[in-house]
């Protein structure tokens, strides 16, 4: 689990949720709500196979809303991430903070309000995470008493979700459940029918709204201002049922007014030429609206007679915005294919989905999810482009594709290679970015599915989004493959045995950039002799990592014609200055003689080598050493000799190991020098996991890190 391994998520699944379970976490969220005066909120829990949030319930939003942050992953930038990853309360107190942290979020909803996250979690078991928010008319700090009753609330339901763990049911009553406010009208029903009566006299339009936008009351005026018969508008989408209204802009106002809890206006024009204004006045259940006759406005960038178009109801403008904002933080192929699962195929409705390019003139599956038989997906694999199948015809035309049925694809690629997949209906999408196709992807749905002319321009639209993303990811994965076969070519592929001598080497690359630097490690066997070198190349870059191999091969080089170490140094130190690339190194060199166990070490400006010594006891080889390679030309490179009894080991290493941001480098080294000591009798290589173990799971390495380690044996 990110950020809290000592704790253990669940097994129950959290999509599938008991009985009793659901009642429990919705009478809990209400229970907070009505508690700290939140106006929603919702509760996650914490998948059992995968570091996700899954959200389980929700209030006071419409899904509309909410669906881009259905399914979280713990390493997300997103509060109820961190909350769960920190196991602390996050406190988001408006719109310019939210930007400021949470740039995710505050693009997808640009309104004033608050929020808080909170983990449900018990000392042993993680279970999920809250959010609840305010509208930005809120006091910018949260009050104590509100901290202590989130807190408290959290502690209860993790508390309980621990009982319904262990099978101690049933709960019994919940002592936080409470019925959400309700004003009631005076009087009852006979005072409901009055004040219906009075809204039908008023010469002003009238009608009230449900958390999501659908009209659950309309007076005559109104029905007569929007030009729609009353009963044709009560149980729908204001936006969907009055088509002049469908535009983006003006579901903003009504968004707006819904999460920031203040009433807001927009005025729209009625076509051929009347004006209407719309004023929304929130509340906890929906929204009231009054419309007028407006004088006209000038310059609203509307043409009288032309309704505005808005996007589809299939997908909001939020999950448009927040798929943008996400796909600018993918990295390679797999983040995009993993966005696209879990962002945009449940927004759409599919079952199941393949991203497929090229590569030699044949498909290439690029990552698919919601395939539960691989054969199905293995099919596409390596089929000719010239194949006259959906997939290929899409990639290589960069026209969609849309079947409704099995039959209809039956009927149009009666050629097509393979069997049925379990699926129903299918959207074969081009990717196309730069102006060519980089891929294809494909959607299957379970059920037979049409596709309107709305929803494939959605969905074609989705797709340009996707295919900018995955152009880059193709990309960057490329670099990184080239990167890490270089760094691969040029660094030992195995170590050889040497009597007298084990060895184990461990290279990490620095996580920014190319993956790719100049460390680099050597061991060279000489007859009964041995040479060990270990060094580091300026930079991380292609230049570093070519200029590590030409050292590498000048040592090994230089060592094979029988130099003595400190000559190995200063011819290593000329070739570094012809070659005039203006790069410094350093490096450690030892000749090892395990018969009499003698080492003779020359160094160029490298960290010390450490020296466990067969009693425990580790020692720093701060020894005599010369200046970097590549600085002074005539530099000389003294040596030092010290014993190596069967039982030691030395520990070779680059500054990456040692160096990170905020550490005293003494202070490391000294934690080095202890770990060597705890663990120095292990196996070698257990040895060397063990000492870049710290390094190796960090997410960002700002340095490559080389290690050698050697040890004395007796010769069997």
């Amino acid at each position: 689990m990110v950020g809290v391994p000592q704790r253990q998520a669940p097994t129950r699944e959290p999509t599938v949720l008991a009985p009793v379970v659901r009642p429990l976490l919705s009478s809990a969220l209400a229970a907070i709500l009505d508690d700290v005066h939140a106006h929603s909120g919702a509760v996650y829990l914490l998948a059992p196979d995968e570091p996700v949030l899954e959200m389980a319930v929700k209030a006071g939003l419409p899904r509309a809303f909410t669906a881009p942050w259905e399914r979280v992953g713990l390493a997300a930038p997103l509060p109820v991430a961190q909350a769960l990853r920190e196991l602390r309360l996050i406190w988001v107190n408006g719109e310019e903070q939210m930007a400021a942290r949470f740039p995710r979020i505050a693009v997808v909803l640009p309104y004033p309000f608050a929020l808080a996250a909170l983990p449900v979690a018990t000392p042993g078991t993680v279970y999920g995470a809250i959010y609840v928010t305010w509208p930005g008319s809120r006091p910018p700090e949260l009050a104590e008493w509100e901290r202590e009753h989130l807190t408290a609330a959290c502690e209860r339901l993790a508390w309980r979700l621990e009982r319904v763990d262990a099978g101690n049911l049933p709960l019994g009553p919940d002592p936080g459940r409470l019925t959400t406010r309700r004003t009631a009208l005076a009087g009852g029903t006979a005072g409901s029918a009055e004040a219906a009566r009075m809204a039908a006299r008023l010469p002003h339009g009238l009608c009230a709204l449900d958390l999501h936008g659908s009209i659950s009351y309309m007076n005559p005026a109104a029905a007569e201002m929007l030009g729609v018969p009353a009963g044709a508008l009560i149980g729908s989408p204001l936006w969907a049922a009055v088509p002049w209204l469908n535009d983006p802009m003006y579901e903003d106002r009504y968004r707006a007014a819904l999460i920031s809890g203040q009433v807001t206006s927009f005025v729209a024009l009625r076509p051929p030429g009347d004006w209407l204004s719309f004023r929304l006045y929130p509340g906890s259940d929906g929204l009231s609206v009054r419309i007028a006759r407006a004088r006209p406005l000038a310059g609203t960038g509307h043409t009288a007679g032309m309704p505005a178009r808005g996007t589809a109801r299939l997908v909001t403008i939020s999950h448009l915005l927040n798929l943008a904002t996400a796909l600018t933080e993918t990295v390679g192929v797999q983040d995009v294919v993993k966005l696209v699962a879990d962002q945009i195929a449940p927004a759409v409705g599919c079952k199941a989905l393949v991203i497929l390019g090229s590569h030699g003139g044949r498909l290439h599956v690029l990552g698919h999810r919601g395939y539960p038989d691989e054969y199905v997906i293995e099919r596409w694999h390596g089929v000719p482009l010239s194949e006259q199948i959906p997939g290929t015809h899409v990639l290589t035309t960069g026209v969609p594709a849309f079947f409704d049925s099995w039959q209809q694809l039956e009927r149009l690629y009666p050629k097509r290679q393979g069997t049925q997949d379990g699926m129903a209906s299918w959207a074969f999408l081009p990717l196309i970015a730069s102006g060519r196709p980089v891929g294809t992807c494909v959607l299957a749905y379970a059920e037979p599915h049409p596709f309107p002319a709305d929803e494939r321009a959605v969905l074609t639209s989705l797709c340009g989004l996707i295919a900018q993303a995955l152009e880059r990811a193709l990309l960057y994965d490329a670099k990184q493959q080239l990167a890490q076969g270089l760094q691969a070519a040029l660094l030992p592929h195995s170590l050889p045995s040497l009597p007298g001598i084990e060895a184990a080497a461990r290279y990490l690359p620095a996580t920014l950039g190319m993956e790719i630097g100049g460390d680099f490690y050597d061991l060279v066997p000489t007859g009964v002799r041995a040479a060990a070198v270990l060094g580091d190349v300026q930079g991380h870059n292609v230049t570093a990592a070519g200029l590590m191999g030409q050292i590498r091969t000048a040592v090994r080089a230089y060592t094979t014609v029988g130099q003595p170490p400190a000559a190995v140094m200063r011819s290593t130190n000329r070739l570094l200055i012809d070659l005039g690339v203006e790069l410094f190194a350093s490096c450690v060199y030892l000749r090892l003689d395990p018969g009499p166990g003698r080492v003779v070490m020359a160094r160029a400006g490298h960290p010390p080598p450490l020296l466990r010594r067969p009693d425990g006891q580790v020692r720093v080889l701060d020894l005599a050493g010369g200046p970097l390679l590549g600085i002074e030309a005539e530099a000389s490179y003294p040596t030092s000799e010290f014993a190596l009894p069967p039982g030691s080991v030395l520990a070779l290493y680059t500054d990456g190991l040692i160096e990170s941001p905020g550490v005293d480098i003494e202070d490391a080294l000294a934690e080095l020098g202890e770990l060597l000591a705890l663990y120095g009798d292990e196996p070698l290589e257990a040895l060397a996991d063990q000492l870049v173990r710290d390094t190796a799971t960090a997410v960002e390495r700002p340095d490559d890190v080389a290690l050698l380690l050697l040890r004395a044996v007796r010769p069997v």
